[in-house]
Protein backbone atom coordinates (compact mmCIF):
# COMPACT_ATOMS: atom_id res chain seq x y z
CA UNK A 1 0.00 0.00 0.00
CA UNK A 2 2.79 2.30 -0.98
CA UNK A 3 0.36 4.63 -1.70
CA UNK A 4 -1.97 4.97 2.04
CA UNK A 5 -2.77 8.10 3.11
CA UNK A 6 -2.35 10.13 -0.60
CA UNK A 7 -5.03 11.36 -2.82
CA UNK A 8 -5.17 11.40 -6.55
CA UNK A 9 -7.28 13.74 -9.20
CA UNK A 10 -7.20 11.60 -12.40
CA UNK A 11 -8.80 13.57 -14.65
CA UNK A 12 -11.21 11.78 -17.90
CA UNK A 13 -10.93 8.89 -15.14
CA UNK A 14 -14.71 7.15 -16.19
CA UNK A 15 -13.27 4.82 -18.61
CA UNK A 16 -10.27 3.20 -20.40
CA UNK A 17 -6.86 4.33 -19.20
CA UNK A 18 -8.27 6.61 -16.77
CA UNK A 19 -9.98 3.72 -15.19
CA UNK A 20 -7.56 1.45 -15.05
CA UNK A 21 -5.15 4.32 -13.67
CA UNK A 22 -8.01 5.03 -10.76
CA UNK A 23 -8.16 1.34 -9.68
CA UNK A 24 -4.30 0.76 -9.89
CA UNK A 25 -3.77 4.02 -7.85
CA UNK A 26 -6.78 3.03 -5.81
CA UNK A 27 -5.35 -0.76 -5.48
CA UNK A 28 -1.99 1.17 -3.59
CA UNK A 29 -3.64 2.66 -1.14
CA UNK A 30 -4.50 6.07 -2.61
CA UNK A 31 -7.94 8.09 -2.01
CA UNK A 32 -9.54 8.87 -5.35
CA UNK A 33 -10.99 11.74 -7.32
CA UNK A 34 -12.72 10.70 -10.69
CA UNK A 35 -12.84 13.35 -12.94
CA UNK A 36 -15.18 13.12 -15.87
CA UNK A 37 -16.73 14.84 -19.18
CA UNK A 38 -19.73 12.93 -20.12
CA UNK A 39 -19.90 9.52 -18.76
CA UNK A 40 -21.48 10.42 -15.82
CA UNK A 41 -22.69 6.27 -15.60
CA UNK A 42 -19.35 5.37 -16.00
CA UNK A 43 -17.96 7.63 -13.34
CA UNK A 44 -20.83 6.43 -10.81
CA UNK A 45 -20.09 3.01 -11.29
CA UNK A 46 -16.66 3.32 -11.04
CA UNK A 47 -16.77 5.08 -7.51
CA UNK A 48 -19.33 2.72 -6.15
CA UNK A 49 -16.72 -0.24 -7.26
CA UNK A 50 -14.02 1.61 -5.27
CA UNK A 51 -15.49 2.53 -2.35
CA UNK A 52 -17.10 -1.43 -2.14
CA UNK A 53 -13.55 -2.40 -1.48
CA UNK A 54 -12.82 0.50 0.59
CA UNK A 55 -15.40 2.57 2.04
CA UNK A 56 -15.24 6.71 1.59
CA UNK A 57 -12.19 6.21 -0.64
CA UNK A 58 -13.46 7.28 -4.07
CA UNK A 59 -15.57 10.48 -5.05
CA UNK A 60 -16.09 12.18 -8.44
CA UNK A 61 -16.64 15.86 -10.06
CA UNK A 62 -17.69 16.34 -13.59
CA UNK A 63 -16.06 19.51 -15.36
CA UNK A 64 -15.50 21.15 -18.56
CA UNK A 65 -11.86 21.45 -18.73
CA UNK A 66 -12.18 23.75 -21.48
CA UNK A 67 -13.38 26.23 -19.17
CA UNK A 68 -10.94 28.24 -16.45
CA UNK A 69 -14.20 28.40 -13.96
CA UNK A 70 -14.15 24.30 -14.26
CA UNK A 71 -10.89 24.00 -13.66
CA UNK A 72 -11.19 26.04 -10.70
CA UNK A 73 -14.15 24.48 -9.40
CA UNK A 74 -12.74 20.90 -10.21
CA UNK A 75 -9.18 21.95 -7.82
CA UNK A 76 -11.03 22.62 -5.11
CA UNK A 77 -13.37 20.17 -5.02
CA UNK A 78 -9.85 17.57 -5.19
CA UNK A 79 -8.27 19.71 -2.54
CA UNK A 80 -11.29 19.69 -0.23
CA UNK A 81 -12.67 16.14 -0.75
CA UNK A 82 -9.85 14.16 1.21
CA UNK A 83 -8.22 17.17 3.01
CA UNK A 84 -5.56 17.95 0.57
CA UNK A 85 -4.03 16.76 -2.48
CA UNK A 86 -0.97 14.70 -3.52
CA UNK A 87 -1.16 13.45 -7.15
CA UNK A 88 -2.72 15.07 -10.21
CA UNK A 89 -2.76 12.95 -13.45
CA UNK A 90 -3.85 14.88 -16.33
CA UNK A 91 -5.29 12.27 -18.35
CA UNK A 92 -8.16 13.51 -20.36
CA UNK A 93 -7.45 13.82 -24.16
CA UNK A 94 -9.31 14.48 -27.24
CA UNK A 95 -8.29 12.38 -30.25
CA UNK A 96 -9.54 12.48 -34.00
CA UNK A 97 -8.32 13.16 -37.31
CA UNK A 98 -7.88 16.25 -38.59
CA UNK A 99 -6.82 15.98 -42.51
CA UNK A 100 -5.55 18.75 -43.95
CA UNK A 101 -7.38 21.13 -46.05
CA UNK A 102 -10.62 20.26 -43.21
CA UNK A 103 -9.15 22.05 -40.15
CA UNK A 104 -11.12 24.33 -38.62
CA UNK A 105 -10.72 26.83 -35.34
CA UNK A 106 -13.39 24.53 -33.56
CA UNK A 107 -10.59 21.40 -33.99
CA UNK A 108 -7.61 23.71 -32.93
CA UNK A 109 -9.45 24.89 -29.66
CA UNK A 110 -11.29 21.72 -28.88
CA UNK A 111 -8.07 19.45 -28.86
CA UNK A 112 -5.64 22.05 -27.64
CA UNK A 113 -7.81 22.78 -24.61
CA UNK A 114 -8.31 19.31 -23.69
CA UNK A 115 -4.20 18.34 -24.20
CA UNK A 116 -2.69 21.68 -23.15
CA UNK A 117 -5.35 24.48 -21.60
CA UNK A 118 -6.53 22.00 -19.26
CA UNK A 119 -3.65 20.09 -18.04
CA UNK A 120 -1.85 23.69 -17.35
CA UNK A 121 -4.47 25.76 -15.82
CA UNK A 122 -5.40 22.17 -13.23
CA UNK A 123 -2.00 22.27 -12.74
CA UNK A 124 -1.50 25.74 -11.53
CA UNK A 125 -4.91 25.65 -9.41
CA UNK A 126 -3.52 22.31 -8.01
CA UNK A 127 0.58 23.79 -7.29
CA UNK A 128 -0.34 25.05 -3.75
CA UNK A 129 -2.20 22.03 -2.64
CA UNK A 130 0.56 19.88 -4.09
CA UNK A 131 3.69 22.21 -3.10
CA UNK A 132 2.68 21.57 0.43
CA UNK A 133 2.19 17.90 0.48
CA UNK A 134 5.71 17.39 -1.72
CA UNK A 135 2.92 15.96 -4.67
CA UNK A 136 3.67 15.00 -8.11
CA UNK A 137 2.15 15.35 -11.14
CA UNK A 138 1.68 12.64 -14.15
CA UNK A 139 0.40 14.00 -17.70
CA UNK A 140 -0.86 12.08 -20.51
CA UNK A 141 1.84 12.76 -23.45
CA UNK A 142 1.62 10.10 -26.13
CA UNK A 143 4.68 9.17 -28.83
CA UNK A 144 3.21 11.13 -31.50
CA UNK A 145 4.49 14.15 -29.56
CA UNK A 146 7.37 13.20 -31.53
CA UNK A 147 6.61 11.34 -34.31
CA UNK A 148 3.66 13.01 -36.09
CA UNK A 149 0.85 10.85 -36.90
CA UNK A 150 -1.17 11.32 -40.71
CA UNK A 151 -3.92 13.65 -40.40
CA UNK A 152 -3.91 14.10 -37.32
CA UNK A 153 -1.85 17.38 -37.35
CA UNK A 154 -3.58 19.12 -34.63
CA UNK A 155 -3.59 16.59 -32.22
CA UNK A 156 -0.11 16.28 -32.86
CA UNK A 157 0.81 19.85 -32.31
CA UNK A 158 -0.84 19.57 -29.06
CA UNK A 159 0.32 16.77 -27.87
CA UNK A 160 3.99 18.20 -28.75
CA UNK A 161 2.72 21.06 -26.19
CA UNK A 162 1.82 18.58 -23.92
CA UNK A 163 5.17 17.13 -23.69
CA UNK A 164 6.66 20.74 -23.54
CA UNK A 165 4.50 21.47 -20.67
CA UNK A 166 5.34 18.30 -18.84
CA UNK A 167 8.85 19.36 -19.02
CA UNK A 168 8.57 23.43 -18.12
CA UNK A 169 6.13 22.20 -15.11
CA UNK A 170 9.05 20.22 -14.13
CA UNK A 171 11.41 22.98 -14.39
CA UNK A 172 8.85 25.28 -12.72
CA UNK A 173 7.42 23.26 -9.72
CA UNK A 174 10.72 21.88 -8.33
CA UNK A 175 11.93 21.08 -5.61
CA UNK A 176 8.69 20.37 -3.97
CA UNK A 177 6.76 18.75 -6.68
CA UNK A 178 7.46 16.73 -9.59
CA UNK A 179 6.31 16.51 -13.16
CA UNK A 180 6.54 13.64 -15.88
CA UNK A 181 4.60 12.24 -18.18
CA UNK A 182 3.65 9.63 -19.91
CA UNK A 183 4.00 8.47 -23.80
CA UNK A 184 1.85 5.37 -24.64
CA UNK A 185 1.81 3.32 -28.14
CA UNK A 186 -0.57 0.77 -29.05
CA UNK A 187 -2.78 0.59 -25.95
CA UNK A 188 -6.35 0.76 -26.52
CA UNK A 189 -7.82 0.73 -30.20
CA UNK A 190 -9.90 4.27 -30.81
CA UNK A 191 -13.77 4.34 -30.62
CA UNK A 192 -16.38 4.97 -32.46
CA UNK A 193 -16.11 7.49 -35.35
CA UNK A 194 -12.49 6.99 -34.95
CA UNK A 195 -12.23 3.09 -35.02
CA UNK A 196 -9.38 1.68 -37.33
CA UNK A 197 -9.38 -0.85 -39.79
CA UNK A 198 -8.15 -4.62 -39.16
CA UNK A 199 -5.89 -3.70 -41.78
CA UNK A 200 -4.53 -0.24 -39.97
CA UNK A 201 -4.01 -1.71 -37.16
CA UNK A 202 -2.00 -4.46 -38.59
CA UNK A 203 -0.09 -1.98 -39.76
CA UNK A 204 0.98 -0.09 -36.57
CA UNK A 205 1.69 -3.17 -35.05
CA UNK A 206 4.04 -4.37 -37.91
CA UNK A 207 6.22 -1.57 -36.39
CA UNK A 208 6.27 -2.41 -32.74
CA UNK A 209 9.15 -4.92 -31.82
CA UNK A 210 6.75 -6.37 -29.54
CA UNK A 211 4.50 -7.43 -32.26
CA UNK A 212 1.00 -6.76 -29.82
CA UNK A 213 -1.03 -4.17 -28.31
CA UNK A 214 0.00 -3.01 -24.95
CA UNK A 215 -2.79 -2.98 -21.90
CA UNK A 216 -4.07 -0.60 -19.75
CA UNK A 217 -2.31 -1.92 -16.80
CA UNK A 218 0.41 -1.33 -18.50
CA UNK A 219 0.05 2.13 -18.46
CA UNK A 220 -1.30 2.22 -14.98
CA UNK A 221 1.72 0.50 -13.73
CA UNK A 222 3.97 3.05 -15.57
CA UNK A 223 1.85 5.76 -14.19
CA UNK A 224 2.39 4.11 -10.32
CA UNK A 225 6.24 4.03 -11.01
CA UNK A 226 6.71 7.26 -11.72
CA UNK A 227 4.25 8.87 -8.96
CA UNK A 228 6.41 6.59 -6.89
CA UNK A 229 9.62 7.16 -7.86
CA UNK A 230 10.94 10.06 -5.86
CA UNK A 231 13.99 11.07 -8.20
CA UNK A 232 12.32 11.02 -11.40
CA UNK A 233 11.28 14.24 -12.72
CA UNK A 234 10.78 15.75 -16.17
CA UNK A 235 10.66 12.75 -17.88
CA UNK A 236 8.13 11.33 -20.63
CA UNK A 237 8.07 7.22 -20.33
CA UNK A 238 7.45 6.06 -23.44
CA UNK A 239 5.28 2.57 -23.21
CA UNK A 240 4.98 1.87 -26.64
CA UNK A 241 6.67 -1.89 -26.96
CA UNK A 242 9.72 0.08 -29.14
CA UNK A 243 7.43 1.28 -31.77
CA UNK A 244 9.27 4.74 -31.65
CA UNK A 245 12.29 2.57 -32.45
CA UNK A 246 11.30 2.99 -35.92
Amino acid sequence: MKLAGKTALITGAARRLGAQTAQTLHENGANIIIHYGHSADAAQALVERLNAVRANSATRFSADLRSLDAIHALAAYAIDAFGGLDILINNASSFYPTPLGQINENHWDDLMASNVKGPLFLAQACHPALKARQGVIVNMVDIHARSPLKEHTVYCCAKAANAMLTRSLALEMGPHVRVNGIAPGAILWPEADNAMTSAAQQAILDQVPLNRTGQPADIAEAILFLVSADYVNGQILAVDGGRQLF
